[in-house]
């Protein structure tokens, strides 16, 4: 017979049988706070989510006792979905999301208290842009000084710190200009009924900190806070967290204090290193066994990031091989560079690699375009990983604004995106009025507006322009009222004319596309019930902005993926290329000086080895054109941190050949090699086309040649990189 006790005994066993060690001692920790050092590829996200099912199937916790907390919605959906694989069934009850998505619950449900509107709408990060960009010219501020992108950094850091315009800081020159912008903006926002994503965190914090009666229900509700990427919270977060802090509340964060690469963003490090002081009871467990990386590799960035001082302290290893030698490689310059990246990836392919297990990593989104241009050059297909997502392309905006101003005419933002979207002949000095009159009379726009229509104070076009507009807004919210969620975007798309609109274009078939799209993902959110508890559009709408403005994910087309070494965090690959390894650039020139900062370019570095699997390759070269200018850095201090013996150095040595008037005597050419290269020779580059050989220095792989080019001048090349004519 079958007892309670064989029940819980099998369920334990079902949720650490997959676990190592140290794995299994987070997992089954006694129900108390813990502090979990996850080292880079050792299963953290596996530990959170064994660990939800261990406190419901074991200790008998409620799911809705259980609030986690990470920092993307794929994270968040993906824990989801593992708890639910291992509880076999729905996790729904579960408080789990990003800090953004669950201050969005938060706020629906307790709207009234926080001082919203029901229909409260997200302005999201664009949306924030263009709404400051506008008040500062209202303003007569001069953009050039004054930027709209100072402005919204400004605006952002003081309500990441929980202070609003009246408790707001003034360190700099410009700061008292930029808290005007500020007081403008919050009052904006105020009198449309919108909120942006700092506001979301800041508002939900205020709220706990002054309603007692609501902190003490949060309190008692949740007994268990599980917290992701700890390493990466700022001062708000931080406090956010705590507010949901009883006396009978455990809290579980994981993090690793090594990979804290978003300080220029308001993360603190510090926030990890003094966890154990904020919670001496806590456990601390370390995760140091790796399951990707090579030994090779995981003993490269062990050394690397010893530099550093102030360190929790963990040292990864692995059961795996070996592995291959960090290859070092130095260019000329960076076309060399670019295309000593493209030969060596042409090479892996010819090795069975796929295109899509290589990955190309730099710290500056400039370093690009020469290798997009090698690539494309050879034939190589490639993706920029972090484009735009769905929901920020520019024809998805325009859409989810006409239905936003349907259900919110208060809503100045989608207000401004669609007045003349498509176009209706409405001209600037037209909209100045408009907004003149909002200002004035402290009233949306859409009510200034009607106000001016009501007073004929347009000409005949403007007038007849803009009440086709006013009439198209009501008779669109009269027809959707009661429709569903796709069928009320159906509507939309069609009274609107934006399909139309799209489709008059021939480069707007995609856009087309898109539109069409979008009718799909409304009926797969109503059908996943998503949020349940206020309208469905509203709910999209929501759902829409949460999903704004994170990284593009998946990696799905057989390409090479580039990217900057800050995206590429949370990601794997078989193969890595870490360019442009050289002082100024890696580590960044405005760290150097900073020793706290040159801490961070560390841990950037760590993260960029730590993503390697199988094969990382870290290159550099003499000299760099960016920006307009030549330089001739010295390499990364960070190669040099890296165990000699750890590296395939692949550094050009000079040894020149002495080269007669007729042939090069390079000993990798036979005497009657018909491809020798020769003086004189006429040779092809793809990118600068056709030119003359002049000299040739090395030989074997290490092999060069100079040559003048008919239009760019004369250039040290590798020699296989040439084509004889």
């Amino acid at each position: 017979m079958m007892t309670s006790h064989t029940l819980v005994n099998d369920k334990r066993d079902i949720i650490l049988n997959s676990l190592n060690e140290a794995q299994q001692e987070a997992v089954s920790a006694p129900l108390g706070n813990q502090l979990i050092l996850a080292g880079a590829g050792s299963g953290k996200t596996r530990v959170l989510t064994h660990r939800m099912a261990w406190l419901i199937q074991v200790e008998g916790i409620s799911p809705s006792h259980i609030l986690a907390v990470t920092f993307t919605n794929k994270a968040a959906n993906e824990m989801r979905s593992r708890v639910e694989k291992m509880l076999h069934t729905s996790a729904r009850s579960l408080w789990i999301g990003t800090f953004h998505g669950l201050s969005h619950r938060f706020l629906r449900m307790h709207w009234e208290a926080a001082g919203l509107s029901q229909d409260f709408q997200i302005l999201d990060a664009d949306d924030q842009y263009r709404l400051i960009r506008r008040l500062i010219v209202s303003m007569g501020l001069n953009e050039d000084h004054y930027s709209p992108k100072k402005a919204q950094w400004y605006i952002n850091k003081q309500k990441e710190e929980a202070r609003e315009p009246q408790r707001a800081l003034t360190q700099h020159a410009d700061d008292e200009t930029f808290l005007k912008v500020y007081q403008l903006y919050q009052e904006t926002l105020n009198r449309t009924a919108a909120i942006d994503f700092a506001d979301l965190l800041m508002k939900t914090y205020q709220l706990l900190q002054t309603n007692v009666e609501l902190r003490t229900i949060y309190q008692s509700q949740f007994r268990f806070l599980l917290v992701d990427e700890f390493q990466d919270t700022n001062a708000i977060q931080y406090a956010w967290l705590k507010n949901f802090l009883g006396d009978q509340t455990a809290m579980m964060v994981v993090g690793d204090d090594d990979q804290s690469i978003y300080g220029w963003r308001g993360a603190r490090i510090e926030n990890i290193q003094r966890f154990s002081k904020d919670f001496p009871d806590a456990r601390v467990t370390r995760l140091e066994q790796n399951y990707r990386s090579t030994a090779t590799i995981l003993k490269a960035a062990n050394a690397l990031i010893s530099q550093n001082a102030d360190r929790l302290g963990k040292n990864l290893w692995t059961a795996d091989q070996a592995g291959d030698p960090i290859v070092i490689y130095t260019a000329l310059d960076e076309l060399e560079e670019a295309y000593y990246i493209t030969n060596t990836i042409r090479s892996l392919l010819q090795e069975n690699y796929q295109a899509r297990q290589m990955a190309i990593l730099y710290r500056s989104n400039a370093q690009s375009r020469v290798i997009e241009e090698s690539l494309m050059n050879y034939g190589i297909a490639y993706r920029v990983y972090g484009g735009l997502r769905y929901f920020d392309r520019a024809e998805i905006k325009d859409a989810l604004a006409y239905l936003r101003l349907v259900i919110n005419r208060s809503d100045d933002a989608a207000f401004e995106r669609i007045i003349n979207t498509p176009t209706r002949g409405i001209g600037e000095r037209t909209l100045v009025v408009v907004r003149d009159r909002a200002r004035e009379m402290n009233i949306s726009l859409w009510e200034a507006l009607n106000q001016l229509l009501s007073q004929n104070l347009f000409s005949a076009r403007a007038g007849s322009a803009l009440t086709a507009f006013v009439n198209l807004i009501n008779q669109l919210g009269e027809e959707i009222a009661t429709l569903s969620l796709d069928a009320q975007i159906k509507i939309m798309l069609d009274r609107t004319g934006l399909l139309t609109f799209f489709k008059q274009d021939k480069k707007g078939l995609a856009r087309v596309e898109n539109l069409e799209e979008l009718v799909n993902a409304a009926y797969q959110f109503n059908e996943a019930g998503i949020i349940e508890d206020m309208p469905p559009l509203t709910a999209f709408l929501s759902y829409a902005a949460l999903e704004s403005g994170e990284e593009q994910s998946g990696i799905e087309e057989d390409c090479v993926q580039l990217m900057t070494l800050h995206a590429a965090k949370g990601l794997e690959f078989p193969v890595v290329f870490l360019a442009g390894c050289e002082e100024n650039l890696f580590p960044h020139y405005l760290c150097v000086e900073d020793p706290k900062a040159l801490e961070e370019e560390r841990r950037l570095c760590y993260v960029g080895i730590t993503r390697a699997m199988r094969k990382i390759y870290m290159t550099h070269a003499k000299s760099r054109r960016m920006y307009g200018k030549t330089s001739y850095p010295r390499p990364s201090r960070f190669l040099a941190e890296i165990p000699g013996d750890l590296i395939q150095d692949k550094s050009f040595k000079v040894k020149v050949s002495r080269v007669s008037p007729v042939r090069s005597t390079i000993t990798s050419y036979q005497e009657n090699d018909d491809d020798a290269l020769r003086n004189g020779a006429a040779v092809f580059h793809p990118i600068f086309g056709e030119g003359v050989v002049l000299a040739c220095e090395g030989q074997g792989e290490q092999l060069k040649a100079k040559v003048r080019f008919a239009r760019t001048g004369t250039k040290v090349l590798m020699a296989s990189f040439l084509k004889k004519m």
